[in-house]
């Protein structure tokens, strides 16, 4: 094939790269997919702890992070997870449903990859991967450019390459740079879905690396119950990976230790067990109840406490303030906060509104889904939105 052939060149064969191709491949587009990795789909095989969490059935506009919250939500109802369920089951794929909605394979991720593939070789994709793209022009409404040795043209250009998070996979901030040169704004990538780190008079509960408990984790405005995790740089878990993509360098983290405790608990437990340390009254983990109680300095027997001591100790562990230094950076980040500006795209067809025929999805677009299979629906919502435009 020359590289004249093409009418559609998508970089990136990722989750919304190959989505994207597929599609176009199947409504007849002749479409050439390429990625520098040595093989396609490279995050979607160590997703889930290698089973693919393909995506979420409570998937919702309202579950995305983006300048414009709006923008997500004409591609996400064109293309729901009920779709991609019927995908999956068409091929023959068992999947089932951990926590709060939450979808796995019963075997492995790489039988999404194998069915991604199986889709783009049903529309007759050209998919090529392990060289670089070398410089991308545009003249007389055509895409030219490199792959090592093989030259392309196109008239549709899709950016499909992801942010940064996770460089040891070989992630970069190319979709931004190229962005950039066709003269559309980036929102400031940051890392999201990370642990955060913990210094200062905080810098104790690394002690309690391995210890994990049921929280409400609240940063700003966003509050999520799951677990948290300690670990020795500071705090991770589910929880803790939720809010970090709401937090901001110098905000408090807060966190409610006991969220299911009725309040007055603490006084009720000093008339049942008078006799009971702070620390064997808290129904927690014996290590981090031994931290806590230490921290709001209460030695001695329950009974011998005020009730407004135990009050304010009990509003404490409800609203227990961490100062985090930061996050563990791009390099343990599920994903990327920010990106390609909204603004500069069609919400309907992906496509840049100031350069036809270039488009752009899935993380490379400022839209961002909370953990637990968020991501990958909007990667097959926006790959798919695309594909029909193309």
């Amino acid at each position: 094939m020359t590289a004249s052939d093409y009418d559609a060149v998508v970089l990136g064969a990722g989750a919304a790269g190959l989505m994207c191709a597929a599609v176009a491949g199947q409504r007849g587009k002749r479409v050439l997919l390429l990625d520098h990795a040595e093989q396609v789909g490279k995050k979607i095989l160590i997703s889930g702890g290698g089973r693919c969490n393909f995506t979420n059935i409570h998937t919702a506009p309202d579950r995305y992070i983006s300048a414009n919250p709006h923008f997500a939500k004409s591609a996400l109802a064109r293309y729901t997870p009920a779709d991609f369920i019927a995908l999956v089951e068409r091929y023959g794929i068992a999947w089932h449903e951990k926590t709060l909605g939450q979808l796995f394979c019963d075997g492995s991720a790489k039988q999404i990859v194998a069915m991604l593939l199986e889709e783009a070789a049903k529309g007759h994709v050209d998919i090529r991967c392990g060289q670089t793209v070398g410089e991308i022009g545009h003249a007389d409404s055509v895409f030219s450019g490199t792959f090592g040795t093989f030259r392309f043209t196109a008239a549709n250009l899709v950016l499909a390459t992801g942010g940064p998070s996770i460089p040891k996979m070989g992630a970069t901030g190319f979709a931004y740079d190229l962005a950039r040169r066709f003269g559309l704004k980036v929102v400031e990538p940051r890392p999201a879905l990370v642990p955060l780190t913990l210094g200062g008079e905080d810098v104790l509960f690394r002690d309690l690396s391995g210890v994990a408990t049921p929280v409400e984790a609240r940063a700003g405005k966003a509050a999520f119950r799951e677990a948290a995790l300690f670990t020795h740089k500071g705090l991770s878990g589910p929880a803790i990976l939720q809010i970090s993509s709401y937090w901001r360098h110098g905000e408090p983290v807060m966190i409610d230790f006991l969220p299911d405790a009725s309040p007055g608990w603490l006084t009720e437990a000093k008339r049942a067990r008078p006799r009971a340390t702070l620390a064997a009254a808290l129904p927690l983990p014996d290590r981090l109840a031994q931290t806590l109680a230490g921290r709001l300095a209460l030695p001695g027997e329950l009974g011998a406490q005020t009730d407004r001591k135990l009050a304010d100790a009990e509003a404490r562990l409800r609203r227990w303030i961490f100062h985090p230094g930061g996050t563990e950076g791009f390099a343990k980040a599920e994903v990327t906060v920010g990106g390609i500006a909204t603004a500069g795209l069609s919400s309907q067809t992906m496509m840049a509104k100031s350069v036809p025929g270039l488009y752009a999805i899935g993380e490379a677009v400022d839209v961002t889904g909370w953990l637990g299979g968020y991501n990958f629906q909007w990667a097959w919502a926006s790959g798919h939105a695309a594909g029909q435009a193309l």
